[in-house]
């Protein structure tokens, strides 16, 4: 494990092949939405123009890993009813797949037989993990890196496996 922990467009920009992404947990609270996951629930409006302020950096960045041939896959786990925090992020997932994402979600019961890691990773190239670590009430802990082979091996067998069962973002309905 290292603590070198480079940037996502860092990490994005060093893909080759395949950026994948798994997200397990029913909330984040992570300091750069609070005000877009404020406004949300006051008034039921989420910005999804991909130039916005909020949107253009990380639209930016897929399209241009993306665009290098890179296959860039976003898988979510969650819980059922949803939360309202997976309510917010649904209603921007628009914006993910028109940059070039694409976006499956799972619902947890369909997850119980699936060997999962502890923490919510990206897994590029199948070889090199940035875990992503959250505090219990979902701000974010900081990341960690791993290129040990065994480590990429279970993420990708994980991804994989949760891949398969998902359902592509324009079938999901949240309720």
């Amino acid at each position: 494990m290292s603590s070198n922990i480079p940037t996502f467009d860092e990490l994005l920009d060093s893909a080759g092949q395949s950026a994948v992404h798994l997200e397990m947990r029913d909330v984040y609270a992570v300091a750069y939405e609070s005000d877009v996951l404020r406004r949300w629930k006051a008034t039921g409006d989420r910005d999804l123009d991909p130039g916005s302020a909020h949107w253009a950096p990380w639209v930016n960045l897929i399209r241009r890993t993306v665009d290098r041939g890179v296959v860039v896959r976003r898988a979510r786990i969650v819980s059922e009813p949803v939360t309202d925090y997976i309510r917010y992020e649904h209603s921007g997932t628009e914006v993910n797949v028109g940059a070039g994402e694409q976006v499956r979600w799972l619902p947890r019961r369909r997850a119980s037989d699936i060997a999962l890691p502890g923490n919510d990773f990206w897994l590029i190239d199948g070889r090199l993990v940035r875990w992503n670590h959250f505090t219990g009430d979902g701000a974010s802990g900081g990341g960690e890196m791993s290129d040990d082979p065994a480590v990429a091996k279970l993420c990708a067998q994980a991804f994989e496996a949760v891949w398969e069962r998902a359902v592509p973002h324009a079938e999901y309905e949240v309720g």
